[in-house]
């Protein structure tokens, strides 16, 4: 595992940084035009979420997994953008589908697809961005392509347990993190992974990246379930989970009080019941604000936030085998910033 990755150790850091800067342009200059249709229409649409920005983690993961790997010429330069178009592209894609089974209205701060063009456009633009990072992916070999296909499927099996729920007897917040494990966690996993795999990364090298992008999955999730009730300065509303009837982990730990003085948290955060139509009453607005005072004075918060740092250092530490330098300080930097992004 160390002579893959020695070169990275004795990188200057500016000199690590220009370089991992200018591939991140590339990368975003590539994605626009990887999503390029001859249709007008599905142009514009398919490049909606892109253009309304994003924290291209997923692509930086997959740079950063790259300086494992002994291969750092310019044709693995271009094999790790496509790798990085790829997880990004499988990303977006799962949001146009996401907002469309969430009813969503907002994106990045921006009106959600499904809002502006119709829920069946915005699922057959979803469906076009896999079919454009299925088409890559083929570019990048066999072990590749089944490594993205194992992790599609389980994204697929994670939405589909998100959507069926805990099945009867199984504990609601071991179902929350397989969910999450599944539908979050496996595409960055797989962004450290293919990362290592296109610059020639043993094995070895390849699990452990993987083993720490799963762990970094969970507590990038995590931390947004916290953001999600502790901040009102995201691109989405806050609340969000609470009306869409998701229980989160703070929801799931405020959920198991035994506390008489959450009797009313409690109440707001039981189920709502059928509506008036026979249908599914979502909570009211003065009902979210109101769980959502409650929650932010809860020790639930505090909770969740010691349990995504446990989790940011299990992250870390599992970096440890490989030598020091500027990819691996990278790396162990967005433990930090995950955490630090929830207080």
């Amino acid at each position: 595992m160390a002579a893959n990755a020695a070169s990275v150790s004795n990188v200057d850091i500016a000199d690590f940084e220009a370089v991992v800067r200018a591939q991140m342009e590339r990368i975003e200059a590539e994605l626009l035009t990887a999503v390029e249709a001859d249709n007008e229409v599905l142009s514009e649409a398919a490049k909606h979420i892109i253009e309304a920005g994003g924290k291209r983690f997923r692509p930086h993961l997959v740079v950063l997994g790259s300086k494992f790997g002994p291969l750092q010429d310019r044709a693995a330069e271009g094999r790790v953008a496509t790798g990085a178009i790829v997880v990004e592209l499988t990303h977006v894609a799962s949001l146009y589908h996401d907002d469309v089974m969430d009813d969503a209205t907002v994106r990045r701060g921006s009106q959600s697809a499904n809002v502006r063009w119709g829920n069946s456009l915005a699922i057959l633009v979803g469906d076009y961005l896999f079919a454009r990072a299925s088409d890559l992916l083929t570019d990048l070999g066999m072990d590749v392509v089944r490594t993205y296909a194992d992790m599609f499927n389980r994204l697929v099996r994670g939405q589909i347990a998100e959507t069926v729920g805990p099945a009867d007897g199984v504990d609601p917040l071991d179902h929350y993190l397989q969910v999450l494990a599944d539908k979050t966690a496996s595409l960055i996993a797989t962004s450290t992974r293919v990362g290592a795999m296109v610059a020639g990364a043993d094995v070895p090298t390849q699990d452990l990246l993987a083993d720490y992008g799963e762990q970094l999955g969970l507590v990038f999730q995590l931390s947004d379930d916290i953001i999600d009730i502790t901040s009102d300065e995201t691109g989405k509303t806050p609340g969000t989970d609470l009306r869409e009837g998701v229980d989160t982990l703070p929801i799931l730990l405020a959920k198991r009080s035994t506390d008489p003085a959450d009797s009313r948290l409690l109440e707001l955060l039981g189920p709502v019941g059928p509506a008036a139509d026979g249908g599914k009453r979502e909570r009211t607005e003065d009902e979210v604000a109101e769980a959502l005072d409650l929650l932010r004075k809860h020790p639930a918060i505090a909770e969740a936030r010691a349990d995504v740092e446990r989790r940011a250092e299990a992250a870390r530490r599992i970096l440890d085998p490989l030598p020091d330098g500027p990819a691996k300080a990278a790396l162990a930097d967005l433990c930090d910033s995950v955490v630090t992004r929830t207080s």
